[in-house]
């Protein structure tokens, strides 16, 4: 069979469906894909005919930080808010058209699409140009439901998912219709994400029931459209493994402090504070980072700053984890059984950090309100021997990756097959 997978962000929003590629890959079928140009390199080591598609995800970071610092801390900056905005979108709303070229290109003649997130919209319009079925990745709830939303009323927290998702979607209409009329297809008069859901895509959603409670029952009836195959990470191990392993032997575990793909503010800030509040609390610090420069930051011998490594290696070695919130980093430390604080900069963020609050195996906050007073106070809640065990408990119910990947490719071939036959 011949699979199609095109998606854009970061390398968070990019990993999940490499995955899921490699696992296709591995089974023989022909898979293409299209990723940033950045990061082209890195998802080539799981699916080697992968090309780049629109804008460097790494132009956008910045102004991806600075909206949703905004947003959560002073809404009412409306003007602050808009010119972050247009900072995000319009690399991408740039490139849009050349970006449904490119999917058009290797699309032809495919089984199936498969797009993630942030690409599902337009993936779906090349999709219904040639027939040929959609099938998208979902790394948290991304379809109305009353489980991001918990502190309100069930038809509430769906009301307002909605509203927020069609929002989005009229953001973007203009450069949808642009390429709906360039690919002959009439202009949209609904949402993108209802368009998908009603055309019978297959939503694959890839993290754990056990991370939503309640969700898979809510959406009992969207079972075999929505199936939940745990997260999806392709766990490559990095040169920095064995020196990071052989360090944290060498004295007590620590406590691992990442940030992810969006660079903090004040790298020298950022170190300070974490040293100074592991000394108070008589913990070493294990820096990853990612995309911050903490090259010239000064700190003390507890502290060790890394590059890349494999969190499924390192993870289950410290004492808790303390990171971004990203969709991948919060179930992998989930996995590794280990309380951990999510101080969040975005919405997706904001929704796994109050995951880890409602299962009580961490704590959460806005990392724009981050003081040293607030760390350690967060941390020594974290480090009691209640989140531990919830963690360790909770750890039972992830799914690990290997099965993720293979059920996930389960499904796509089942769909494949299905659509074929229909």
């Amino acid at each position: 069979m011949k699979f199609v997978l095109a998606t854009w962000g970061s390398r968070g929003d990019i990993e999940p469906t490499a995955a899921v590629g490699r696992e296709l890959v591995r089974r023989g079928h022909d898979v293409r894909m299209a990723v940033p140009p950045d990061l082209v390199d890195f998802t080539k080591a799981a699916v080697p005919d992968t090309v780049g598609f629109g804008p460097n995800s790494r132009s956008i970071l910045d102004a991806h930080r600075d909206y949703w610092t905004c947003f959560f801390s002073s809404p009412w900056q409306l003007r602050k808010m808009a010119r972050a905005r247009g900072e995000i979108s319009g690399p991408l709303f740039e490139g849009w058209q050349d970006m449904s070229a490119t999917l058009m290109s290797l699309a032809d003649g495919a089984d199936v699409i498969f797009s993630g997130i942030n690409f599902e919209d337009a993936a779906a319009n090349v999709a219904e140009h040639y027939g040929i079925p959609l099938a998208t990745l979902h790394y948290f709830p991304l379809r109305p439901n009353a489980r991001v939303l918990p502190f309100l009323p069930g038809p509430v927290g769906r009301a307002l998912v909605r509203a927020f998702w069609w929002l989005s979607w009229r953001g973007t209409k203009k450069v949808e219709d642009v390429q709906r009329r360039e690919l002959g297809l009439p202009r949209a008069t609904r949402s993108a994400p209802r368009r998908i859901t009603e055309s019978g895509s297959l939503e694959i959603q890839a993290y754990d029931e056990a991370c939503f409670p309640g969700l898979a029952a809510e959406w009992a009836q969207s079972a075999a459209q929505r199936p939940f195959v745990g997260t999806l990470t392709l766990e490559l191990a990095t040169d920095s493994d064995q020196v990071i392993m052989s360090w944290i032997e060498e004295g007590t575990p620590p406590i691992f402090f990442g940030f992810g793909s969006i660079p903090v503010e004040s790298p020298a800030d950022t170190i300070a504070m974490i040293d100074s509040a592991c000394a108070r609390l008589g913990e070493r610090a294990l820096v990853g980072a990612a995309a911050s420069d903490f090259s010239s930051a000064p700190h003390s011998e507890r502290v060790k700053v890394v590059g890349l490594m494999n969190y499924a290696t390192v993870f289950p070695a410290c004492r808790a984890v303390v990171h971004h919130g990203g969709s991948s980093t919060t179930p992998i430390a989930m996995r590794a059984g280990v309380p951990q604080l999510i101080l969040f900069w975005d919405l997706v963020h904001a929704i796994y950090g109050a995951a880890v609050r409602r299962l009580k195996v961490g704590a959460a906050r806005r990392f724009s309100t981050v003081t040293e007073e607030s760390l350690v106070a967060d941390l020594r809640a974290i480090l009691a021997p209640d989140y531990i065990a919830r963690a360790r408990d909770l750890a039972t119910r992830i799914t690990e990756p290997a099965k993720s990947a293979a059920v996930a490719a389960d499904r796509l071939e089942e769909f494949a097959r299905a659509s074929r036959a229909g």
